[in-house]
């Protein structure tokens, strides 16, 4: 009786294929979720949207030290002089400028000030003061401010302009060293310009 066996036959060869489709099913439900998993990992890594920027942690300098000081030049007309104390000068992972900047009036008045500057934005903070005993204390005004470069004393815009940024990427392709050294020299990145 033949007739009888090919219906068990098809039932067993029905509940094989039914097992072979479901695992066929759960095989690509794995791989299309691992590939969607793959592929939002190379997103994240390649992300080519902007992420928000995000200030690092600032630490305070030494104490700036004349023999450390390097001038630069900011007008015809300027009524005081200008230094970076070239110990201080880095660049952060924030692609900030971070220095010690003192300047000394015919007067004998002298100020000190550690800043950051911002190449991409035109923009510019002073984190604190530095005192004659070597102390530092906070500015109170530690937000960022657009750069002037206006005045005979255009101390933001001479630094912007001639040492620290090239338009608005930081200067040298980022080269700490030929920065350090173009002040050291007072080899402005323009020579022509002012």
């Amino acid at each position: 009786m033949p007739s009888f066996q090919q219906p068990q036959q098809y039932a067993k060869s029905s509940s094989s294929n039914l097992r072979l489709l479901r695992r066929a099913v759960l095989a690509c439900s794995l791989a299309a979720a691992c590939a969607g998993t793959l592929a939002q990992s190379l997103d994240e890594d390649f992300d080519d949207e902007e992420k928000p920027w995000q200030e690092i942690a600032v630490q305070l300098p030494p104490t700036p030290q004349d023999q450390n000081l390097a001038e630069f030049y900011l007008s015809p007309n300027a009524t005081m002089k200008a230094y970076v104390d070239l110990n201080s000068v880095s660049i952060g992972g924030d692609k900030v400028v971070r220095y010690t900047v003192v300047t000394r009036t015919e007067g004998g008045a002298v100020n000190v000030m550690y800043e950051g500057m911002r190449c991409e934005t035109w923009e510019k903070k002073t984190y604190a003061f530095g005192h004659p005993d070597g102390k530092w204390s906070r500015s109170r005004r530690d937000k960022w401010q657009p750069i002037r470069d206006i005045g005979v004393n255009r101390i933001d815009g001479a630094l912007f302009r001639d040492y620290f940024c090239d338009g608005k990427m930081i200067a040298d392709n980022e080269n700490l060293k030929s920065i350090v050294a173009r002040l050291k020299s007072q080899t402005r990145i323009d020579p022509v310009r002012r």
